[in-house]
């Protein structure tokens, strides 16, 4: 930082303090007065273009307010390809991202802004020390204010997507947890059909054992009726 030398002899300044005193009085009084005569005629700007003038001495620097607007003595272009690469790099999929992403780029750039008017500032040879030390502690302030905004709009892009991600995670683990479960119901049930096709089998089997017993019961029946009846022939005969 660049600040001019300034002679300061204690005695001298006291003396013309003195002399000045009464005068600085008087002016002062005189300058009051014709400051309240001056505000009475006056009414502000009539006309469209010396409203809109009116309204941007409030935004001479354009580093406070909600509107952002890049300055003359800045490159358009410049902003784009920052916001741009933002974008590239962040790959926004939703409209709150992308808020997030441009607030990110505005906030950069104002603290560039910042920075530049600090050098500015310290080689304005126009300013006394103290205006020097004033307008740089004001935009130091600008400057760690717009670090701090991009750095939390960052921040909230981060734990936006890790939320995001967490629930993408849990609806995956519950349909995991759901796909498991109707594997497990459907090899149950496969379980539960196979042991019914198994009992029916084992009764198919009880009951064709059974009806070979029938028959064999009465192909001997028959039997032994032929040759009880043979035996009853030959004694007959």
């Amino acid at each position: 930082m660049v600040l001019r030398r300034f002679s300061f002899h204690p005695s001298r300044e006291r003396e013309r303090a003195v002399l000045t005193k009464g005068v600085n009085h008087v002016a002062t009084e005189a300058q009051t007065s014709a400051n309240q005569q001056n505000a009475q005629h006056s009414t502000g700007p009539k006309t469209e273009s010396g409203k809109a003038a009116s309204c941007q001495n409030n935004f001479r620097y354009g580093l406070t307010g909600s509107s952002f607007t890049v300055l003359d003595f800045e490159d358009q272009d410049e902003f784009d390809h920052l916001l741009c690469g933002l974008r590239a790099e962040h790959q926004p999929s939703t409209m709150t991202e992308s808020i997030l992403v441009e607030h990110m780029a505005q906030s950069y750039w104002l603290r560039k802004r910042a920075l530049y008017l600090q050098d500015q500032c310290a080689t304005d040879e126009d300013l006394t020390l103290e205006q020097q030390q004033k307008q740089l502690a004001l935009f130091i302030r600008y400057q760690t204010t717009h670090d701090r905004a991009f750095h939390r709009a960052l921040n909230d892009l981060l734990k936006l997507r890790a939320e995001k991600r967490k629930q993408e995670i849990g609806f995956e683990s519950q349909r995991q947890k759901q796909a498991a479960e109707t594997r497990r119901e459907s090899a149950e049930n496969r379980k539960q059909d196979l042991h019914k096709l198994a009992v029916m089998l084992a009764e198919a089997k009880v009951d064709h054992q059974v009806l070979l017993n029938l028959n064999l019961e009465n192909i001997n029946e028959r039997a032994h009726s032929v040759v009880t009846h043979s035996q009853e022939f030959q004694k007959a005969a």
